[in-house]
């Protein structure tokens, strides 16, 4: 028997995973009031029960009842059934972006700020994030991202790292990410752009990654960046972190810095603690 428990942020795509394992083939729920939670997985786990495999969305239009679900979780644990929560995480102006194309009120702000409503609903899930099993960031996934996370999950079985690192090439010139959290900055290495044959390629091309990688700076710069990142690692996942961009720049974000998340990404990509993707955001400009 497996029982899953999906909830989160409002508009953190509880509705879409609760599809992905009706598809996976849990028996889904959605917003069955929590005081019946007891009697339904009573029932589900009599011995001539069909199902097996069952998951129950859950958030916070269940009113003054989505208090009890904390203590709900803990009974049922202590009775030893397999309960499991999927916590749906999203940032703030995300979910307001999502609020206004979709035209929808926010359940607790239906007259009021969609920021406010934001507000309260993370200050009612803190109990519940904290039991989370897994908690997946919907911020920046594309939908097959998120299909992907959930398959290995669900479907796969496989480890859930809570943490998930972006590596994330930049050009200067077109800004730092307003959501980075550690910036490098790999302009002291010399720049292939100068070079004819090479300034139109990017990091994603072997001519432009062996120029990069025969200076003796980069493998020095490739060491130090992954021991510091390794050892970083740690306390930010004690600290609860679930989201972790890494930038990495150079002038025109082509080049140098592709080169550079490339390897980073290939360095870390087999961590057991944290999970890591990869996404160049300036290649768009690339000629």
């Amino acid at each position: 028997m497996r029982i899953v428990i999906v909830t989160g942020m409002s508009g953190g795509g509880k509705s879409t995973a609760i599809h992905m394992l009706e598809d996976a083939g849990f028996y889904c729920v959605d917003n069955l009031p929590p005081r019946l939670f007891e009697k339904f997985i009573e029932l589900i786990t009599l011995p001539d029960s069909e199902i097996s495999k069952v998951a129950l969305g859950l958030d916070v239009r269940s009113g003054q009842s989505f208090e009890d679900v904390p203590k709900v979780i803990d009974e049922l644990r202590k009775r030893g059934l397999p309960v499991e929560v999927l916590f749906l995480e999203c940032s703030d102006s995300v979910l307001v972006k999502r609020y206004k194309e979709t035209r929808r009120r926010h359940p607790l702000s239906p007259e009021g700020r969609i920021e406010d409503g934001i507000r309260k609903e993370r200050e009612q899930l803190v109990k519940i994030r904290r039991q989370a099993d897994y908690i997946i960031d919907t911020s920046q996934l594309l939908t097959r991202e998120f299909k992907a996370e959930m398959d290995r999950i669900f479907v796969a079985n496989e480890k859930h790292n809570n943490l998930m690192v972006t590596v994330l090439s930049f050009g200067f010139k077109y800004g730092i990410p307003s959501d980075a959290d550690l910036v490098f900055d790999v302009r002291f290495l010399p720049n292939p752009f100068y070079i004819d044959e090479l300034k139109h390629l990017t990091g994603n091309d072997k001519p432009i990654q062996d120029y990069v990688k025969s200076f003796p700076e980069c493998d020095k710069f490739l060491d130090k960046l992954k021991d510091m990142l390794e050892f970083l690692m740690p306390g930010y996942i004690n600290e609860g972190k679930y989201q972790l961009v890494v930038a990495i720049g150079c002038t025109g974000g082509q080049h140098r810095s592709v080169t550079i998340a490339n390897e980073i990404y290939e360095r870390l990509k087999e961590a057991d603690n944290f999970g890591v993707k990869i996404y160049h955001r300036d290649l768009k400009h690339a000629r």
